[in-house]
C-alpha cells in the first residue's frame, strides 16, 4: 500500500497537540486556501480539500482517537502488525485489499474505521443521504454562590452555539440566488479520494456535504448555513451540588441537522467561598469571633442559619478559641439525608487598648499570678 498523508502534518501540529490546537491551525489555514479568496489558484483549492480533509477526522475526538490507532498499526503504512486476516488463506498478493476483511481485535475490522472517520469504506460503495442527526452537546462550566449550591435555585448563564441562519434559513444562499449543483462532488455531497489500494469518502468541502451550491454565497454566514448566537438559559440548580458536580439538559445543546433532534447542554458546577459559611460534607461550618471577656464569661450568642434563620446559642465561660457546638438539622439537605450546622468559636485578641483596659488587663494578670 502506498504511503498517505500524514493529517497532522497537513494541519502543521504536532501528533500530541491539543484539540483547541487543532481547531486554531485548521482556522488559520482554510482563512488562507478557501476557494473564495484564490479563485483563480488551483493548488490553493486542492490544499484547501487536503486540510478540509484532515480537520473532519483530527477535529473529532473519537475519528482521531481511531485514526491514531490505526496509525500506530501502520494502516497508512503499508503494514497491519498483529493484524488476523479473516478470510481464506494465499488470498494476499492484491493491492486492492477489503479491510471489511480485517480484525484487529478490540478495534473491529478496518472498514468499519473508515467508514466511521470519512464516512465511506471500500471502493464502490454506495452513497446514502444523511438522515436527521442530533446536535452538538455543549460542555460548560457554571461557577455559583455557595448557598445557592446549598440550598437551590435558578441561576441564568449566557451560551454561545451554532444556529440556523436567518437569512438563508440554512442553505448558504444570499436572498434571490440560484442553487445549482455542486460541480466539484457532482451532488453526492461527497468525494472519494484514493489511499494506496483503496478509497474513502469525506465531505464536500466546496458545499459542505449538501450537494449544491450557490450562485452568491449568503454574506451573513458566509455560505455555511449557520451563525454563532448567544442565548440565555436559566439553569435550575439542585439542593446539595458541590465542585465537579454536573447536570445534563436533555436538548439544550447545538442544533441537529436534517431535522435532528438538539444536543444536550452539560453543565459542571464550580461553587463560589462563602465569607461566612465552609462546607464539610453535609455539615456547613461557621466561625463566630468572641472577644476575651466573652469567651471567658460566656456570652449569647445568634447565628444566621442557611435559610436566613436566627439560632440562639449559650456559649458558657472559659470556652476556648476552636471550641465547636453543632445545631442538629440545619446543614445541607441530599435525599433522605441533611447535615448540621457547627458553630466554631474565634477568639478575637484586640491589637490596641486603651490605657484604662490596659490598667485593667495588667490588674487581671497580676491577681491571676501572671507575667508579661
Amino acid at each position: 500500500m502506498a504511503q498517505s498523508k500524514d493529517f497532522y502534518a497537513v494541519l502543521g501540529v504536532s501528533s500530541g497537540a491539543s484539540q483547541e490546537e487543532i481547531k486554531k491551525a485548521y482556522r488559520k489555514l482554510a482563512k488562507k486556501y478557501h476557494p473564495d479568496a484564490n479563485a483563480s489558484d488551483k493548488k490553493a483549492a486542492e490544499r484547501f480539500k487536503e486540510i478540509s480533509e484532515a480537520n473532519n477526522v483530527l477535529g473529532d475526538a473519537k475519528k482521531r482517537k481511531q485514526y491514531d490507532e490505526m496509525r500506530r498499526l501502520g494502516a497508512f503504512s503499508g503494514g497491519f502488525p498483529g493484524a488476523r486476516r479473516s478470510g481464506p488463506p494465499g488470498s494476499g498478493g492484491n493491492s486492492n485489499v477489503n479491510f471489511q476483511e480485517f480484525d484487529l481485535g478490540g478495534l473491529g475490522g478496518l472498514g468499519d474505521l473508515f467508514s466511521s472517520m470519512f464516512g465511506g469504506g471500500a471502493p464502490k460503495q454506495s452513497t446514502r443521504p444523511r438522515g436527521p442527526e442530533k446536535g452538538q452537546s455543549i460542555e460548560t462550566n457554571l461557577e455559583i454562590p455557595f448557598r445557592v449550591a446549598a440550598r437551590g435555585g435558578k441561576v441564568p448563564i449566557d451560551l454561545e452555539m451554532s444556529e440556523e441562519c436567518g437569512i438563508c434559513h440554512g442553505n448558504g444562499a444570499s436572498p434571490g440566488a440560484q442553487i445549482k449543483v455542486c460541480s466539484e462532488c457532482n451532488g453526492r455531497g461527497v468525494m472519494s479520494f484514493g489511499q494506496g489500494g483503496f478509497a474513502v469518502n469525506r465531505p464536500c468541502p466546496v458545499c459542505l456535504g449538501r450537494g449544491q451550491v450557490p450562485t452568491d454565497r449568503c454574506r451573513t454566514c458566509n455560505g455555511t448555513g449557520e451563525v454563532r448566537a448567544r442565548r440565555k438559559v436559566n439553569i435550575n440548580v439542585p439542593v446539595g451540588v458541590d465542585t465537579g458536580s454536573k447536570i445534563r439538559l436533555k436538548g439544550q445543546g447545538g442544533k441537529g441537522t436534517a431535522n435532528g433532534p438538539a444536543g444536550d447542554l452539560v453543565i459542571t458546577f464550580s461553587v463560589k467561598p462563602d465569607r461566612f459559611y465552609t462546607r464539610d460534607g453535609l455539615d456547613v461550618i461557621a466561625t463566630v469571633p468572641l472577644n476575651i471577656a466573652q469567651a471567658t464569661l460566656g456570652t449569647k450568642i445568634n447565628v444566621n442559619t442557611l435559610d436566613n434563620k436566627k439560632v440562639a446559642l449559650r456559649i458558657p465561660g472559659g470556652t476556648p478559641s476552636g471550641k465547636r457546638f453543632r445545631v442538629r438539622g440545619q446543614g445541607i439537605e441530599k435525599g433522605a439525608l441533611r447535615g448540621d450546622l457547627i458553630i466554631e468559636v474565634s477568639i478575637a485578641v484586640p491589637e490596641k487598648l486603651s490605657e484604662e483596659q490596659e490598667r485593667m488587663m495588667k490588674e487581671f494578670a497580676d491577681a491571676g499570678g501572671l507575667k508579661y
